[in-house]
C-alpha cells in the first residue's frame, strides 16, 4: 500500500491474525465485488486453524474475477453466488468469523442477520472498506472502528443458545453451625424464589 506508516497495520494482516486468534473453523467472506486480500487473509488463518472459508459473491463474472485474482489459492476456498444475507441465515448459521465488505448495499442489515454461530463466544464480525461510505454498525456498543486500511468495524455477536444458569445456596444448620453450600441449576429466566 502506498504511504502506508511502516508501523501501521495491515489490514489483512491484522483480519488473519483475528480469524487466526479466535480459532475460527468457518469463516464466511461476504464481497461486493471479487474477492481480494481479505479473503486470501481468511484462508491464511484457514491453513492455521484447519478451518473452512466460504466466499459470497454477487454474480458469476465476480466469481470468474475472483479465480484469477486469487490464483492458485482459490481452490481453497468454496465460491457462493448468491444475496449474502439470505445466505448468512440460510446457509451460514454456524459460521464464527463473518467478513463484510461495506460497499454492499445494507450492509449494516447484513451485521444483524449473522447468527452467534456455534461456538461458546459467539462470532466475529468484521466490515472492511468502513471509510468508504462512513459506515457504523449500530450493532451494539462493543463494536468499534479501527483505523487500519480503508476503515475496519469489528464486534463480537453473544452466541444465543441457552446458557445453564445456576445459583448457589447456603443454608447453616442452626443447631451444629455446619454451612451447607448447595448448587442448583435452573433454566435461564427463571429463577429461585426464597
Amino acid at each position: 500500500m502506498q504511504g502506508q506508516n511502516a508501523k501501521e497495520p495491515n489490514a489483512a494482516e491484522f483480519i488473519s491474525a483475528l480469524a487466526a486468534g479466535n480459532n475460527a473453523q468457518l469463516m464466511v467472506a461476504a464481497c461486493a465485488d471479487a474477492a481480494d486480500y481479505t479473503t486470501l487473509a481468511l484462508v491464511a488463518a484457514a491453513h492455521q486453524t484447519g478451518g473452512r472459508v466460504i466466499c459470497i459473491l454477487p454474480g458469476t463474472e465476480q466469481l470468474r474475477s475472483s479465480k484469477q485474482i486469487l490464483g492458485y489459492d482459490a481452490c481453497r476456498v468454496e465460491f457462493v453466488v448468491g444475496d449474502a444475507r439470505n445466505l448468512l441465515l440460510s446457509r451460514y448459521t454456524e459460521a464464527d468469523f463473518v467478513l463484510i465488505d461495506c460497499n454492499l448495499e445494507n450492509h449494516e442489515g447484513m451485521v444483524r442477520a449473522v447468527p452467534a454461530g456455534t461456538k461458546r463466544n459467539g462470532a466475529v464480525v468484521v466490515g472492511y472498506n468502513a471509510f468508504a461510505k462512513g459506515s457504523w454498525w449500530s450493532g451494539g456498543s462493543k463494536t468499534q472502528l479501527l483505523p487500519i486500511g480503508e476503515g475496519l468495524l469489528v464486534t463480537r455477536i453473544k452466541p444465543n443458545a441457552l446458557v445453564k444458569r445456576s445459583q448457589w445456596i447456603v443454608k447453616v444448620d442452626k443447631c451444629t453451625g455446619e454451612e451447607h453450600v448447595f448448587r442448583v441449576r435452573f433454566p435461564q429466566g427463571k429463577g429461585i424464589e426464597a
